[in-house]
Protein backbone atom coordinates (compact mmCIF):
# COMPACT_ATOMS: atom_id res chain seq x y z
CA UNK A 1 0.00 0.00 0.00
CA UNK A 2 1.48 3.19 -1.03
CA UNK A 3 1.40 6.16 1.71
CA UNK A 4 -1.06 8.38 -0.16
CA UNK A 5 -3.34 5.08 -0.16
CA UNK A 6 -2.48 4.70 3.46
CA UNK A 7 -3.18 8.56 4.54
CA UNK A 8 -6.62 7.93 2.96
CA UNK A 9 -7.31 4.79 4.81
CA UNK A 10 -6.03 6.66 8.13
CA UNK A 11 -8.45 9.55 7.33
CA UNK A 12 -11.31 7.48 6.27
CA UNK A 13 -11.32 5.62 9.73
CA UNK A 14 -10.67 8.81 11.76
CA UNK A 15 -13.88 10.09 10.23
CA UNK A 16 -15.80 7.39 10.53
CA UNK A 17 -15.16 7.07 13.85
CA UNK A 18 -15.76 11.10 14.70
CA UNK A 19 -18.94 10.84 13.20
CA UNK A 20 -19.45 7.41 14.95
CA UNK A 21 -19.13 9.25 18.53
CA UNK A 22 -21.26 11.98 17.66
CA UNK A 23 -24.08 10.10 16.69
CA UNK A 24 -23.82 8.21 19.14
CA UNK A 25 -24.04 11.01 21.73
CA UNK A 26 -26.45 13.03 20.28
CA UNK A 27 -28.84 10.15 20.50
CA UNK A 28 -28.46 9.77 24.06
CA UNK A 29 -29.01 13.28 24.72
CA UNK A 30 -31.55 12.62 22.50
CA UNK A 31 -32.82 10.11 24.53
CA UNK A 32 -32.76 12.71 27.64
CA UNK A 33 -29.28 12.04 29.01
CA UNK A 34 -28.01 15.48 29.55
CA UNK A 35 -24.63 17.27 30.68
CA UNK A 36 -22.78 14.56 29.39
CA UNK A 37 -19.32 14.29 26.91
CA UNK A 38 -18.24 12.13 24.81
CA UNK A 39 -15.39 11.64 27.09
CA UNK A 40 -18.26 10.41 29.89
CA UNK A 41 -18.94 7.48 27.64
CA UNK A 42 -15.70 6.36 27.15
CA UNK A 43 -15.44 6.10 30.50
CA UNK A 44 -18.89 4.32 30.94
CA UNK A 45 -16.74 1.63 28.82
CA UNK A 46 -14.08 1.16 31.34
CA UNK A 47 -16.94 1.26 34.24
CA UNK A 48 -18.64 -1.60 32.76
CA UNK A 49 -19.69 -4.17 33.98
CA UNK A 50 -18.85 -4.64 37.81
CA UNK A 51 -16.94 -1.28 37.96
CA UNK A 52 -13.03 0.28 38.70
CA UNK A 53 -11.19 2.16 39.92
CA UNK A 54 -9.73 5.81 39.73
CA UNK A 55 -6.49 4.08 38.81
CA UNK A 56 -7.78 1.85 36.14
CA UNK A 57 -9.56 4.56 35.00
CA UNK A 58 -7.03 6.80 34.44
CA UNK A 59 -4.83 3.98 32.21
CA UNK A 60 -7.84 3.55 30.57
CA UNK A 61 -8.62 7.53 29.26
CA UNK A 62 -4.80 7.99 29.43
CA UNK A 63 -5.29 10.94 31.70
CA UNK A 64 -3.77 11.52 34.86
CA UNK A 65 -5.18 10.32 38.09
CA UNK A 66 -6.30 13.82 39.03
CA UNK A 67 -8.25 14.11 35.54
CA UNK A 68 -9.73 10.96 36.13
CA UNK A 69 -10.90 12.14 40.00
CA UNK A 70 -12.39 14.47 38.27
CA UNK A 71 -14.56 13.22 35.80
CA UNK A 72 -15.84 10.97 38.10
CA UNK A 73 -17.07 13.61 40.95
CA UNK A 74 -18.93 15.18 37.71
CA UNK A 75 -20.74 11.31 36.80
CA UNK A 76 -21.57 11.17 41.02
CA UNK A 77 -22.95 14.63 41.24
CA UNK A 78 -24.54 13.49 37.93
CA UNK A 79 -26.45 10.70 39.40
CA UNK A 80 -24.05 8.62 36.96
CA UNK A 81 -21.69 7.17 39.16
CA UNK A 82 -21.34 6.09 42.82
CA UNK A 83 -18.28 5.00 44.83
CA UNK A 84 -18.53 2.26 46.84
CA UNK A 85 -15.99 0.44 49.22
CA UNK A 86 -14.06 -1.96 47.06
CA UNK A 87 -14.55 -5.24 48.23
CA UNK A 88 -10.69 -6.38 47.88
CA UNK A 89 -8.79 -3.66 48.74
CA UNK A 90 -10.12 -1.30 51.91
CA UNK A 91 -8.00 1.97 50.72
CA UNK A 92 -9.57 1.54 47.12
CA UNK A 93 -12.71 2.95 46.45
CA UNK A 94 -15.06 1.09 42.88
CA UNK A 95 -16.63 3.07 40.78
CA UNK A 96 -19.78 1.46 39.70
CA UNK A 97 -22.49 3.28 37.29
CA UNK A 98 -25.67 3.77 38.86
CA UNK A 99 -29.14 2.60 37.27
CA UNK A 100 -29.06 6.17 35.80
CA UNK A 101 -25.22 5.40 34.36
CA UNK A 102 -27.09 1.95 33.25
CA UNK A 103 -29.74 3.54 31.45
CA UNK A 104 -27.34 6.14 29.62
CA UNK A 105 -24.72 3.61 28.58
CA UNK A 106 -28.63 1.43 27.06
CA UNK A 107 -29.26 4.85 24.83
CA UNK A 108 -25.65 4.79 23.73
CA UNK A 109 -25.89 0.85 22.42
CA UNK A 110 -29.36 2.11 20.77
CA UNK A 111 -27.58 5.08 18.94
CA UNK A 112 -24.86 2.78 17.87
CA UNK A 113 -27.05 0.11 16.36
CA UNK A 114 -29.04 3.35 14.76
CA UNK A 115 -25.87 4.20 13.36
CA UNK A 116 -24.99 1.03 12.37
CA UNK A 117 -28.00 0.39 10.81
CA UNK A 118 -27.32 3.42 8.72
CA UNK A 119 -24.02 1.91 7.51
CA UNK A 120 -25.88 -1.23 6.07
CA UNK A 121 -27.96 1.27 4.24
CA UNK A 122 -25.25 2.33 2.23
CA UNK A 123 -23.19 -0.87 2.60
CA UNK A 124 -25.67 -3.60 2.77
CA UNK A 125 -25.84 -6.20 5.99
CA UNK A 126 -22.99 -8.46 4.40
CA UNK A 127 -20.60 -5.52 4.14
CA UNK A 128 -21.22 -4.41 7.75
CA UNK A 129 -20.72 -7.92 9.06
CA UNK A 130 -17.75 -8.29 6.93
CA UNK A 131 -16.22 -4.51 7.96
CA UNK A 132 -16.83 -5.27 11.56
CA UNK A 133 -15.15 -9.39 11.23
CA UNK A 134 -12.02 -7.38 9.57
CA UNK A 135 -12.05 -4.60 12.35
CA UNK A 136 -12.05 -7.34 15.03
CA UNK A 137 -9.08 -9.32 14.02
CA UNK A 138 -6.90 -5.97 13.89
CA UNK A 139 -8.11 -4.66 16.99
CA UNK A 140 -9.35 -7.93 19.08
CA UNK A 141 -9.00 -6.84 22.71
CA UNK A 142 -10.21 -2.73 22.42
CA UNK A 143 -10.49 -0.58 24.62
CA UNK A 144 -12.27 1.79 23.38
CA UNK A 145 -10.87 4.94 24.58
CA UNK A 146 -9.90 8.28 23.18
CA UNK A 147 -6.99 9.64 22.31
CA UNK A 148 -6.74 13.13 22.43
Amino acid sequence: MQNSDAMALTAALLAVAGDLTHRIHDGVVARGFEGLRPAHGFAFTRLLPDGATVTDLAVHLGVTKQAASQLVDELVRKGYAERRPHPEDARARLIVLTGRGLACTRAAEEAAAQAVRAWAEVLGEDEVRLLRDRLLRLAPNGPVKPVW
